[in-house]
């Protein structure tokens, strides 16, 4: 517990700074941070299968092209609007999908893999480039999407620590609880629901607000499971052990990547 403590003082001193002064600094950090996610998910991959050496390269221009030109917007404290390339979307389509014929060896590289590929980086792209995009319409909108997923990590710790006694998906995550996940909701979405009230529009429904955070600490739990349910069919804990005491950076940005890719939903209602 020292340990995850002592390494969660250390990131924030380094990440706040980088989030508070955002421009080429931010931009940078997300884009090698996609690097090293994109690393944990391809190693998470060659437990059961190696991967061609081709491959791992196609993996990271494609994460590239996907982070940098697939998602813009009209600049700081614009409006945010949304567009994709689909030259980018296409060509990951092709380029991974092609060599499933050439290779004739699906203990070398399947179709299977083709699209856990696909999939897993076209998600994992967009969502990089969706932090970058938020960031750079305006600081405030990000903390939102933070404060949902670090109070409903935080609280869910806590309220299942103190209080959880049934099990919410053992078989994925144990540890887990429906109590945790009652508690860690009702105490991020009060955090969040006041910080955007007070700080970005206080005009907007409180109702409508509560709606939508709610929905958004939800899928970001969702998200965590979702990740777990990878792990566990790998047969591994965490992604990696990047991180003393949380695992890899795939494991901490695991809610946040379903929060900010559910929250172009709701970008014209709130």
């Amino acid at each position: 517990m020292t340990k995850r403590i002592l390494s969660s003082v250390v990131m924030a001193g380094v990440l706040i700074p980088i989030l508070l002064k955002g421009g080429l600094l931010f931009t940078t950090t997300i884009y090698l941070v996609s690097l090293f996610i994109l690393k944990e998910f391809l190693d998470m991959k060659e437990i059961k299968k190696e991967l061609p050496d081709f491959i791992w390269l196609i993996s990271y221009v494609f994460m590239t092209l996907l982070i940098f030109f697939n998602v813009s917007s009209g600049g700081k404290g614009s409006k945010i609007i949304l567009t994709m390339d689909f030259r980018v979307i296409a060509g990951l389509f092709l380029i991974f999908l092609i060599p499933t014929v050439l290779y004739h060896d699906r203990k070398k590289y399947s179709i299977n893999d083709a699209f856990y590929l696909i999939g897993g980086i076209f998600f994992l792209g967009t969502s990089m480039s969706l932090f970058i995009l938020l960031r750079d319409a305006g600081i405030n909108i990000l903390i939102y999407l933070l404060l949902i997923t670090i109070m409903t990590d935080t609280y869910a710790f806590l309220t299942g620590s103190l209080i959880g006694k049934h099990k919410l998906l053992e078989e994925i995550s144990p540890k887990k609880t429906w109590e945790g996940t009652i508690g860690g909701t009702i105490f991020a979405v009060y955090t969040a629901v006041m910080f955007y009230h007070t700080v970005i529009n206080h005009d907007t429904s409180i109702w409508l607000l509560t709606i939508v955070t709610t929905f958004l600490s939800l899928i970001g739990q969702f998200g965590d499971l979702f990740f777990s349910a990878i792990k566990r069919y790998y047969g591994k804990k965490d992604f990696s052990n990047l991180i003393p005491g949380h695992g890899g950076i795939l494991d901490r940005i695991d809610s946040i990547i379903f929060v900010i890719l559910s929250y172009v939903f709701f970008i014209t209602i709130l």
